[in-house]
């Protein structure tokens, strides 16, 4: 049994992960967290002394701290109640234990089947004077060898209470050698890896932005020291939202250390009348004494199998050409058709029309809201497009950026109060444009009908989603003043109901997420859409970053990596068309360029990694992902993809920057059956899995800068 109750403990357990919480008196201790222990007696284990000039409480795991008992560390709860006083005492109540796992009311969140070894803990405290409830929820998804957590607030009294802060998860540790490990970034360069050793006081990783952002990621880890890819201690958290977040560790005077993640407490008030709850997100709590790579093929399978929902959550992933870096807003129907017809010769697989189709939108300064045809660029009509695509055996894909709105455009004309805004306050565009209030009910049933009826216009299989700004002037003309500061948390959870409605209605179309890139690339989002734009840099270079970042906690198959011009948009550097397409070839493989300019040669190329990538799909959007070399550390960058059956290795190698008068590089493989022979295709090379893994293999390199290598081999 994934949770069991005994001696006032609760244990929590996967197959190599236990979780312990004691009873003590009425209050709830966080005894342990790590490698699967025997689930017996820890007293002995717990700090037992005094601190001098302080108490108990301070040191004290508690595990759901509350402010203004003693405890001078973060507070995961601050409740305010209608006396003005913000001390809160929860203390038990009761528990209980049932197979399976709750959905969260209005919120994305991991699943289990019926067929999983899956169990909840479900705790009930309460503050008897206030008569607030607490419940704590801990998921065991056993075989996953994952743990989840989230809380909700009930209001049992008859006044209002307002939430000041509420994180979803919250750790103490009484070691403190520990360093973090974040994903840090800004625009087209996001979830680069940061690691840094702890100091006294708190570190904070936040947003602040509306959505998890470019810069941040809801993402942090606690390493050894000496933990590695493959080797060492690891314990993550990750919140399954979109929206603004916090993560702290907190190394205190007495060397105790509190990690901890949720909604972020800034700019945010949660009003709760009589008789309401408020939900927070799921955390997602991975340990792995394995090293960074064991973490991420935790969360990996997790969010492939019980994140991502629908008929595409396990299914290859079509190869598109994606028209915006070919035409940008400047296309009609048949240079568009011209380009599909070159994508099919190459072998691609759907054909996605992005920005300008739409309104009479020819620059980024209209039109956004009004989703009906541009009739001067498709005099035709959509589907009319739509069935010309799919007549030369081309699926149809179509960009919206349904949360947005322009000035200049019918919607705004008709709804100026529809957006974000403050109340006799400058309107802050971005971009040219403003963002729609989804806090509000009728402004998301506009979304709503407004794509569904684009959606069932003509035969489109795929949408891009993309959200192009972070929010300012966060306030809603439909709220009362006392409740403006719920308006970021009321924006997600309205996208939250729009893309569950959009998505369940049209459960044939491939989804794809996208916030200028990678500006929202979370679990949030994945719940709804299977994989996001990575990122709006397709320089392969900055990409090895980019993805190399990504994949500590998302999959391939969550990854959408494309294959530009050279000299790239947004660099400006030059790189060879084998580089772009074996870092392209490792996500979900398309093309963001004019196929009608490329000569016979560079098409050749293309249809030749079309079919490399089509004959391999399989393993490189569902094998076990491998870090072997980070790009940050030195001159290359290398990975690696097996099999679920170990049968078949791609390993890829890419050199960034030449050194001269330099010796051949070595690189170890992961993950093989270390007693079977594997065979260099092409060649006929034959070697065991043990020495691929322990003697290595040699990247003979290639001459010059930017240039890499992908090599398979095969279980003979």
């Amino acid at each position: 049994m994934p949770v069991e109750f005994k001696n006032d403990a609760f244990y929590i357990c996967t197959k190599n992960t236990s979780y312990v919480i004691k009873n003590e008196n009425g209050l709830l201790v966080n005894y342990y967290w790590g490698k699967k222990i025997p689930n017996e007696d820890l007293d002995y284990s717990q700090w037992k002394g005094y601190v001098v000039w302080s108490n108990n409480n301070d040191v004290k795991s508690w595990e759901m701290p509350v402010y203004g008992k003693g405890d001078y560390k973060s507070p995961a709860l601050e409740l305010e109640f209608a006396d003005g006083s913000r001390l809160c005492e929860l203390k038990y109540v009761s528990h209980r234990i049932f197979d399976g796992k709750p959905a969260l009311e209005g919120l994305p969140s991991s699943y289990c089947e019926t067929s999983d070894n899956v169990s909840t803990l479900e705790i009930t405290a309460e503050d008897f004077l206030t008569k607030t409830v607490c419940k704590l929820y801990y998921t065991a998804f056993y075989d996953y060898d994952a743990l989840t957590r989230h809380a909700v607030i009930c209001n049992n009294s008859d006044k209002n209470i307002v939430i000041n802060r509420m994180l979803s998860a919250s750790v103490d540790f009484f070691d403190t050698d520990f360093e973090l490990i974040t994903l840090e970034g800004a625009w087209a360069r996001e979830r680069h890896i940061e690691r840094n050793k702890l100091m006294h006081g708190i570190q904070t990783v936040s947003s602040v932005r509306g959505g998890s952002s470019h810069n941040k990621n809801p993402f942090g880890a606690l390493v050894r020291p000496y933990t590695t890819e493959n080797s060492g201690e690891v314990y993550a958290l990750n919140l399954v939202y979109s929206g603004n977040f916090e993560l702290n560790a907190e190394l205190s005077s007495y060397d105790t250390l509190r990690f901890q993640i949720g909604l972020n407490s800034f700019d945010f008030k949660w009003t709760l009348a009589p008789g309401e709850s408020f939900t927070s997100p799921e955390c997602v709590m991975v340990y792995s004494n394995k090293g960074l790579n064991g973490m991420s093929e935790i969360f990996h399978r997790l969010y492939r199998e019980r994140l991502c929902r629908g008929k595409f959550k396990n299914a290859e992933r079509p190869i598109l050409i994606n028209n915006w870096e070919a035409t940008y807003f400047n296309f009609d129907e048949d240079k568009l058709l011209s380009l599909a017809q070159k994508a099919k010769d190459v072998g691609i697989e759907l054909f996605v029309l992005d920005d300008g189709w739409f309104g009479h939108r020819n620059s980024d300064n209209s039109s956004l809201g009004d989703w009906y045809v541009n009739t001067e660029k498709l005099p035709n009509g959509l589907k009319n497009l739509v069935d010309k695509v799919n007549g030369l055996g081309l699926k149809f894909g179509l960009w919206f950026e349904p949360e947005m709105i322009s000035p200049d455009s019918d919607l705004y004309r008709k709804h100026p109060d529809w957006c974000l805004h403050i109340g006799g306050r400058e309107r802050t565009e971005i971009r040219q444009q403003l963002i729609l209030d989804l806090s509000r009910k009728e402004v998301c049933d506009y979304i709503i009908e407004s794509v569904s009826s684009v959606l069932k216009s003509a035969n489109i299989s795929y949408v891009k989603w993309d959200m192009n700004r972070s929010m300012t002037e966060i306030g809603s003309a439909a709220q009362l003043p006392e409740k403006q500061s719920e308006t970021a948390h009321r924006y997600m959870l309205g996208l939250y109901r729009v893309m569950e409605e959009i998505t369940s209605a049209f459960p044939d179309v491939l989804f794809e997420g996208c916030s200028g890139g990678g500006g929202r690339f979370d679990p949030g989002i994945l719940y709804y859409m299977p994989q996001i734009w990575t990122s709006d840099d397709t320089d392969p270079i900055e990409r090895l970053y980019i993805q190399y970042g990504t994949s500590l906690v998302y999959p391939v198959s969550s990854m959408g990596a494309h294959v530009s011009a050279s000299p790239n948009h947004q660099t400006g550097r030059n790189t060879s068309l084998q580089m772009r397409g074996d870092v392209a070839m490792s996500g979900n493989l398309g093309y963001e360029l004019d196929l009608t300019k490329m000569n016979d040669r560079e098409l050749g190329q293309i249809k030749d990694q079309i079919a490399f990538y089509k004959k391999n799909r399989r393993t490189f959007q569902y094998g076990s992902f491998y870090r072997i070399a980070d790009p940050a550390k030195s001159r290359f960058a290398a990975w690696e993809f097996v099999s679920e059956d170990k049968n078949e290795v791609i390993a890829v190698f890419y050199k960034i920057l030449t050194q001269p008068n330099n010796t051949q590089k070595h690189f170890k493989l992961v993950g093989l059956d270390e007693n079977a022979l594997y065979r260099l295709d092409g060649t006929d090379i034959t070697v065991s899995g043990s020495i691929l893994m322990n003697a290595g293999v040699i990247f003979d390199e290639p001459y010059g800068d930017f240039v890499s290598k992908m090599i398979k081999f095969t279980k003979t």
